[in-house]
């Protein structure tokens, strides 16, 4: 009834997006539930504050992008400024002692009153509303190509200051990728977009070398055997589940590589354990749905009515799609092992409500699209 009611409104959000959002939620809480059992068993985490903790921040993701869809993106552009500046300042908390946690090497969440946070989430989305608005006015006043290049590198280098300082070279990619493309369909000449991207190349080499996880993980990916016990244990035991899972998969709950094996099967590996499960079937249709997101929001963003809702839309559709594909391409071993989380699935209750949130915005931008020609 509510989600009838919602859908008559005098402006509707597209209706294709909004079941493909629905699809990943449902999804995304029962192959988490799946996952948690393993997490549980093997380290007596508690199975249901690890539930109650995920039903509350989809319900707050829920609530965030019900409130989004209903904000009018133009009163967005007007926030953009002070968004960036509040996002940023949660970022350089995390270097605060005391305030800053750090887990595993590095420090990218906050913790206020007993609740942690991850502000690079949030500073992924002020970034791109920030560069949609930028790029929108410049093209308005017909600067078109005298300093988009130079705004698309300064942008980079504030956000990469930010992330690599934590360090978060994951988060730090799929956001250059979302620059690069709003960049891209602002109408940069190819030039520029070549070269930016040779200095984001050459950037990304210098971190390879002089950082040893990245390394390391450039190493794993081109010689998965050679360290099977250490480095290259997380994407082998991923490749076992998956395979585990032939076509069909081993059912729900009966993921065996949960259990003992897989590193974070709520969190990295948590595609790994829907693919045991779910089999090849199963993992095509959760690959298929995403796919479907993208090029929903792509069509989205062909028809937005300006172009900063343009932009801004593309700039959402890759920060979401690059971060799933990243994240399922790394368990499948066809790119370099990364930490980023699965959007809508792994566990994270800031992913999950920045993620709800910027669909959100995306299906306000959809009740005013253009009508095909």
């Amino acid at each position: 009834m509510l989600l009838r009611t919602y859908l008559k409104t005098s402006d509707p959000v597209d209706r294709w997006l909004l079941w493909i959002l629905i699809g990943l939620i449902a999804a995304g809480f029962f192959i988490f539930l799946s996952a948690s059992i393993g997490l549980h068993a093997r380290e007596g985490a508690s199975f249901k504050s690890i539930i109650i903790s995920r039903l509350l921040a989809t319900t707050i993701g829920i609530c965030a992008a019900y409130m989004a869809s209903l904000f009018h993106y133009k009163k967005l552009r007007r926030l953009t400024l002070p968004f960036l500046l509040f996002s940023t300042a949660l970022s350089i908390l995390v270097f605060i002692p005391g305030v800053g946690v750090e887990h595993g090497g590095a420090r990218r969440w906050i913790s206020i009153f007993g609740l942690s946070f991850q502000p690079a989430e949030l500073l992924k989305l002020a970034f791109v509303i920030y560069a949609a608005a930028i790029l929108s006015a410049m093209k308005e006043k017909s600067r078109i190509f005298s300093r988009g290049p130079l705004l698309l590198l300064l942008l980079s280098s504030v956000a990469g200051a930010l992330l690599l300082l934590q360090p978060d070279t994951d988060t730090f990619i799929v956001l250059f990728a979302a620059l690069l493309s709003m960049f891209i369909a602002w109408g940069g000449r190819w030039r520029h977009v070549c070269a930016v991207l040779l200095i984001g190349l050459i950037g990304l080499a210098a971190l390879v070398y002089w950082r040893p996880y990245l390394k390391e993980r450039v190493t794993t990916f081109l010689e998965p055997a050679t360290d099977v016990q250490g480095a290259g244990w997380q994407v082998n035991q991923s490749l076992i589940a998956i395979g585990s899972g032939g076509f069909s998969g081993r059912g729900f709950g009966q993921s065996v590589q949960k259990f003992s094996y897989l590193p974070e099967p709520i969190g990295d590996s948590i595609f790994a354990v829907a693919a045991e499960e779910f089999g090849f079937l199963g993992s095509v249709a959760l690959i298929g749905i995403f796919l479907a997101f993208f090029l929903r929001g792509l069509r989205i963003a062909s028809r937005a009515p300006d172009l900063f809702s343009g932009l801004l839309s593309i700039g959402i559709v890759i920060l979401i799609g690059a971060s799933a594909f990243m994240n399922m391409g790394s368990m499948l071993a066809i790119i370099p092992l990364s930490g980023l989380p699965l959007a809508f699935i792994s566990h994270g209750g800031t992913a999950l409500v920045i993620t709800l949130f910027e669909t959100g915005i995306l299906l306000n931008i959809s009740r005013y699209q253009k009508s095909a020609a």
